[in-house]
């Protein structure tokens, strides 16, 4: 009964049903590689110093995160002198570097300590005509060479064909056909680079790479372009991907990555796989990484938003605390957060009752009345939430009038 945990999360039990589950086809370990100190760092506008992305690494770390993606080499020296430090950093993690189809790329990747490589080369069909003018037999031909080449460096090699989502069926088969005769890599990726798949294309994508490569792994990466990043992961987990690509709070190009915290709650809670992340200090994480890129938390953002678990209704305000699993998904103590009963126009009596025991105030009937209702006027004329101070000064002038 994965859907419930007494005190922890309280699911749809229908995720428990077996017509559901059979739909599930799941790896026997689904692995997390987080890309956020290099495709969220090409989050326009952000740029991490070498200690940010060594801080960052040590976060990824301690919430039990199994590959990071320390960087491309080729952006930078500083790029490169990153991901040696995070390499010789003895974390759990493995480290990986994300290079080009070049020997020049994975030689430096090897020099520089990584486990593996995520070599990219495109195969999107826009790309091969417009930006590249390759036929499918060029890539193929690449993408051999520099195979063969990072596995004789001892490099596990992922193969990246970008923008595999908009590829030529044919262009996709021939590539990966001419690679299992000639150059298999460890394994290969589904990269949803225009974020424009439904769940069930992913799904028959990685079916299709399976059965093509006699069950290589398979990694999927997303973009958020339609706002499925994270239902696109999580249906390639169904389907049998042996790993998710991520970004902590959804950093990346134009819309961004699949939300690294929202991908492992939905890999814990929903799907039942039995990774073991902190997942109590994600929110932690999620607020560093938010200050060190400048991109700011949208406050109702799933398991990191300040105001996720915060109630303006009066309806069932008691519960907020007191039985928080009753409104909400997941108790907030999980992420160490608690519930929050917040005032403004859509308070009730109980919300003002809970803010005069809370403050150690007494109030007659009638003068709750009115300090609601003066409570829910102000709530409308500034168009937010009141603070403790605004409503103890109502409070003030109620008594002072009555």
């Amino acid at each position: 009964m994965n859907y419930y945990s007494e005190n922890k999360w309280w699911a749809s039990p229908f995720n428990e049903e077996k017509e559901v589950r059979a739909q599930l086809q799941m790896a026997k370990q689904v692995k997390i590689h987080d890309a956020t100190l290099r495709d969220g760092e090409q989050t326009p506008g952000v740029v991490f110093s070498i200690d940010d992305k060594v801080k960052i690494a040590e976060m990824l770390n301690e919430i039990g995160v199994e590959r990071i993606e320390a960087g491309m080499p080729a952006v930078s020296s500083d790029d490169a002198k990153a991901i040696q430090l995070i390499a010789n950093r003895g974390l759990n993690a493995d480290v990986y570097a994300f290079v080009r189809a070049m020997h020049k790329d994975i030689e430096v990747a090897a020099e520089l300590g990584a486990k593996g490589v995520i070599i990219e080369i495109p195969i999107g069909y826009p790309k091969l005509k417009y930006q590249f003018g390759w036929t499918w037999e060029d890539v193929a031909a690449k993408s051999i060479d520099c195979i063969n080449y990072a596995k004789s460096c001892g490099l596990h090699t992922v193969y990246f064909p970008y923008d595999t989502t908009r590829a030529r069926a044919e262009d996709l088969e021939n590539v990966i056909n001419t690679l299992m005769r000639e150059a298999v890599p460890d394994s290969i990726g589904i990269v949803d680079t225009m974020g424009c798949a439904l769940p069930e294309t992913i799904q028959y994508l990685v079916r299709k790479l399976k059965r093509l490569t006699d069950g290589l792994p398979v990694e999927v990466h997303t973009h958020n372009d339609f706002g499925m990043e994270v239902a696109t992961e999580l249906a390639g987990i169904a389907a049998g991907a042996d790993c998710v690509h991520s970004c902590i709070n959804g950093l990346g190009e134009r819309t961004g990555n699949a939300a690294l915290e929202e991908l492992i709650v939905g890999m814990k809670i929903l799907m039942g796989l039995p990774n073991e992340y902190n997942l109590r200090i994600l929110p932690d994480v999620c607020e560093k990484v938010a200050q060190i890129s400048g991109i700011q938390l949208a406050p109702n953002k799933p398991v990191s938003g300040i105001r996720n678990y915060t109630r303006e209704s009066g309806i069932g305000i008691n519960l907020v605390q007191e039985k928080p699993l009753a409104m909400f998904a997941t108790d907030p103590a999980l992420y160490g957060k608690s519930g929050i009963i917040a005032l403004g126009k859509k308070s009730g009596k109980a919300s003002v009752e809970y803010f005069l025991d809370k403050l150690h105030l007494e109030a007659t009937s009638d003068e709750i009345t009115e300090i609601l209702a003066r409570v829910k006027s102000m709530g409308q004329e500034e168009k937010r939430l009141l603070t403790e101070e605004e409503f103890l000064g109502i409070y003030e002038s109620v008594r002072k009038s009555a």
